[in-house]
């Protein structure tokens, strides 16, 4: 069964035409960068962040996201349950949320809430590709309803220790996960969707199994892992609340895959193949292996405008240029990221706007 989210995607992909980019990079708007330091006190860590944006937007962005996207009966649950589950959840992730709800006045069984609320629709295109030099990127578009909201609140992170960069990621101010994320000189990471419906009942008793959230896991990749090889591991091998696909780039060359995962362990590793003519590889919300649904290819546009621009000319600029193609790019792509772990200063977002 598909989740509302992913129908909502569907009824807005039927409204587009297929064809031109609707917005190059540098029309495009980028997102605030800002500092989190891992140094500071994990409940106070992003309050030098909120303070730049209005507690009022980031209160109604609550409300609404958590209204529509979680049932009524999780929400009770998880506010009967929110002490016993902080025993569960792994730090610092649970104090980051409680300093966030606390500088929002929320509880902190809503705070919590939202958080598993952008675990299970975050609808996505992912690229992994080498050129014809050897260099791999990683590019990915984030499509998620609320854009509204959620064009106004995502931010460019950079996770500081010792005063030095760690990691940079993507997110939504109150959102303490990462889906799209850059270790410098070792690796990077993208999420998307596995398109298995709702599955709360699942969700909720993993996390009391001890399971990770899956944009909590590639936050603690990013931070602990030492390359792409450790990485690919860790991403493969931790058991998760949800299913999920995982893409991973590296630096040198071969090293981009993409990781299915269930929530115990992984479907399927499809490893960029270069030597064979496998120089790309694209996940949408589908198993690779299976044909796409004819009301939701986003993945035949995106295959077809990488090889329309060919394996010689990739670049960060290209790609972004494929992601940019409709409908690939859409009515509730938030924004499109391209990275490079070997060249990290090069990591760019640019927030889309198709209204």
């Amino acid at each position: 069964m598909r989740s509302p989210g992913i129908v909502l995607l569907l009824l807005l992909l039927l409204l587009l035409p297929p064809g031109a980019a609707p917005c190059p990079a540098d029309l495009c708007p980028a997102p605030p960068r800002v500092n989190v330091s891992l140094d500071a006190a994990p409940a106070a860590r992003w309050l030098p962040v909120l303070r730049l944006f209005d507690p009022g937007l980031l209160r109604a962005a609550v409300a609404r996201i958590v209204g529509d996207r979680v049932p009524k009966w999780v929400r009770d649950v998880i506010g009967k349950l929110v002490a016993e589950m902080e025993s569960f959840l792994p730090q610092p992730y649970t104090e980051e949320i409680r300093g966030i709800s606390d500088f929002l006045n929320l509880s902190l069984a809503d705070g919590f809430i939202v958080n598993l609320a952008y675990e299970a629709s975050a609808f996505c295109t992912s690229v992994v590709a080498q050129d014809s030099r050897g260099h791999i990127y990683h590019g990915r578009n984030l499509d998620y309803p609320f854009g509204d909201l959620l064009r106004k609140m995502t931010v460019d992170v950079q996770f500081l220790k010792n005063g030095q960069i760690a990691f940079t990621g993507t997110t939504f101010i109150g959102y303490v996960g990462l889906w799209t994320g850059q270790s410098p000189y070792k690796f990077t990471v993208s999420g998307d969707e596995r398109d298995k419906g709702w599955w709360w009942e699942n969700m909720i008793a993993a996390l009391f199994q001890g399971h990770s959230p899956v944009s909590w896991l590639i936050r603690t990749t990013l931070s602990e892992s030492e390359d792409f090889e450790a990485s690919v591991y860790k991403l493969a091998k931790t058991p998760l609340i949800a299913d999920v696909y995982y893409i991973v780039g590296g630096t040198a060359p071969g090293e981009g895959v993409v990781v299915t995962r269930n929530r115990g362990g992984p479907a399927d590793i499809w490893p960029l193949d270069p030597l064979n003519g496998a120089w790309f590889r694209v996940e949408t919300n589908y198993d690779h292996w299976k044909p796409v649904p004819k009301s939701d290819d986003r993945r035949t546009p995106a295959i077809k405008a990488l090889n329309a621009t060919g394996q010689a000319n990739l670049s960060l600029e290209a790609l972004f240029q494929v992601l940019s193609v409709v409908p690939v790019c859409n009515k509730i792509t938030v924004y499109t990221t391209v990275m490079s772990a070997a060249t990290p200063d090069k990591y760019m977002t640019r927030i889309r706007n198709l209204s």
